[in-house]
């Protein structure tokens, strides 16, 4: 079965972006993109993968499939980029855009829950990350196998959690973790 892992970066104080939805609050340091770039490279937008040194057949170790919320996706799409990852299979959860921008996109008007579960039935080594976001990986939580938080040291007091809606509690064991010398530390999490 395909693992399911919510990889997202967040303030010390557990935000994911401010109150409107931004988070370009967050410093881009090199040490913490030569880690990206090292370590998870498919997580950086396809459009900008290159200027940070990612090759374009480069292999991508974690994940070959991104799923994320409207508002997640929503400002590539202002910008008129209408797949963000197109290195990846690109899945948005969305009740109120009706038909896909890409054909690369496919749109989850549904229950995310369902469709995932499909997605970690498919053959496959490489695994599903959950771009954002905070009501989208509450939703999630009953299928989510993995948690990766590059923590940023900074605080904003207020703004998207990390996770929000209704959910169980749910136990998580720090499997690992890095502290970069920009000051943020990556740390992963496996479900109990």
């Amino acid at each position: 079965m395909r693992k399911l892992t919510y990889f997202i970066a967040s303030t010390l104080d557990g935000f994911i972006a401010d109150r409107d939805g931004n988070f370009d609050f967050f410093p881009i340091a090199d040490a913490t993109v030569e880690y990206l770039v090292r370590e998870y490279p498919e997580t950086l937008p396809t459009h900008v993968a290159s200027h940070f040194g990612v090759a374009p057949d480069a292999e991508y170790r974690h994940f070959d499939t991104v799923l994320m919320g409207r508002a997640t996706y929503e400002p590539a799409l202002k910008a008129g980029i209408t797949n963000p990852y197109r290195h990846l299979r690109t899945y948005v959860v969305t009740s109120s855009i009706t038909e896909s921008p890409d054909p690369a996109v496919t749109l989850v008007a549904g229950d995310p829950l369902a469709a995932v579960r499909e997605l970690k039935t498919e053959a496959g080594d490489k695994g599903i990350w959950v771009a954002g976001g905070a009501q989208l990986a509450g939703a999630l939580l009953p299928e989510i196998d993995e948690v990766i938080v590059k923590t940023y040291p900074i605080m904003i007091g207020t703004g998207i959690p990390l996770m929000s809606g209704e959910f169980a509690v749910t136990a998580f064991t720090r499997t690992g973790g890095v502290v970069l010398d920009s000051g943020v530390s990556v740390t992963t999490y496996t479900r109990t």
